[in-house]
């Protein structure tokens, strides 16, 4: 009977460690994520428009997030794809900080293609670069984190963070049911599909633009995409579901190497 009740209390004891270890282990990547998210908001922005004469002046369309030297901003080629009204003095600009009061910088196009939806703007202040991950691709079962501005900008400017695992890498393009669908370009992209990203994470419009990145080393892996790849992906459907894609960051350093030649 003692014996039994030194072995009980022995592996009670040996529960309350697993446990304990357990918890810290959590609270630990839970603190790391926390101060991962605080280090690359700074590195987010809204991009929209600014026009002195409207109420209200400004109007986010998307996000972006600051690469290369500090005064380059990537985002979607779809997000910066406005036609200004230069008679009401409308500026492309990115909006820089979090609140009511974001400094709004005016900013130039330099680079855009559609192939694989991407733009790089430039912005003469210098701001905090993300990092682009020099991997090939990433594994399917990873998980990553983007952030951005989902619902834009009603209430302010408050980046949005959200968790998700890479749950599968796939073609861009679904084949059509029949020849009647086939278009020259879908012909084309049959032929050589671009590989996207599929996430188990839900991504709205505002995010176009946001950076997928590692959770650890704060690396960009890939750019949420929430209309160009729906639009080709997910035509034959009547109803586009809730699935996220992110384009493969190698794009974007082929991007801004044609820009700095490194």
């Amino acid at each position: 009977m003692i014996d039994g009740r030194v072995v009980h209390r022995s592996s009670w004891a040996w529960l309350g460690l697993i446990l304990m270890a357990g918890f810290g282990s959590g609270y630990a990547e839970a603190s790391e994520l926390a101060d991962t998210v605080s280090a690359v908001k700074p590195s987010i922005v809204g991009i929209g428009t600014y026009s002195p004469s409207r109420r209200p002046p400004s109007r986010l369309s998307g996000t972006g997030f600051v690469v290369g030297d500090g005064h380059y901003i990537a985002t979607n080629a779809h997000v910066v794809d406005i036609e200004l009204d230069d008679r009401k003095k409308e500026q492309l600009v990115v909006f820089v900080g979090t609140g009511n009061n974001p400094r709004v910088i005016p900013a130039t196009i330099v680079a855009s293609e559609g192939q694989h939806d991407l733009a790089l703007l430039k912005v003469s202040d210098s701001l905090p670069a993300m990092r682009l991950s020099n991997r090939k691709t990433v594994r399917e079962g990873e998980n990553y984190v983007f952030t951005g501005f989902p619902l834009g900008a009603v209430l302010g400017l408050y980046p949005v963070t959200h968790r998700g695992m890479i749950s599968s890498i796939t073609p861009m393009v679904i084949p059509a049911r029949s020849s009647g669908q086939l278009s020259a370009q879908k012909i084309r992209q049959l032929r050589q599909p671009l590989m996207v990203y599929q996430l188990d994470a839900t991504a709205y419009p505002g995010n176009s633009g946001s950076p997928l990145y590692d959770p650890d080393d704060r690396s960009v892996v890939g750019i949420i995409n929430g209309v160009y790849v729906k639009s080709t992906k997910e035509d034959v459907l009547s109803d586009p579901s809730g699935i996220s894609y992110a384009i493969p960051v190698r794009y974007l350093r082929e991007l801004l190497s044609s820009l700095t030649g490194g």
